[in-house]
This record gives C-alpha cells, structure tokens and sequence, in this order.
C-alpha cells in the first residue's frame, strides 16, 4: 500500500471510503456521507465508488441485519420468520 502522505487526493478518498465501508457497512458509510457531504461531489459517481462492488443481495442481507438490531431504524416492515 502506498504511504498516506504519498497517495493523491484521489487515492486517499478512496482509501478512507473503504476503511469506513468495512468498518461501519454500506448502510453506515451512506449515513456518514449524508452527514458530511457538502453537496458539491458527484453523488452518482461516489455512490458507484462506494457500492458498485456490492450486490442487491448484500445490501438487502445488511439493511435486514440492521432492522433486527435495530427494530424500525428503518421504517419498513421486516418478513418474520
């Protein structure tokens, strides 16, 4: 891995983006995101850096996850089981 003080600006965007993707999952990473960004950025373009590599499946698999520890975070009803 390149050195912090060595990457671009580029590089190290998406270098923090997937620390806090791994860190606090897709759902997490968007509300950081939406509490932070100033508007100026390219949403559509970020939002591809940040969950292109997921899938439907994934991000589905993580919202269920975060309504059962959370129950109506959501605000959608959840299938029981």
């Amino acid at each position: 891995m390149t050195p912090v003080e060595q990457m671009t600006d580029e590089q190290f965007e998406k270098h923090t983006l997937a620390i806090l993707a791994r860190e606090l999952g897709p759902l997490g990473l968007a509300r950081y995101l939406r509490m932070h960004c100033t508007g100026n950025e390219d949403y559509t373009r970020n939002r591809e850096r940040w969950t292109g590599h997921l899938t439907i499946d994934q991000i589905l698999e993580e919202a269920r996850n975060l309504e059962i520890e959370h129950p109506g975070l959501l605000g959608v009803a959840t299938e029981q089981p």
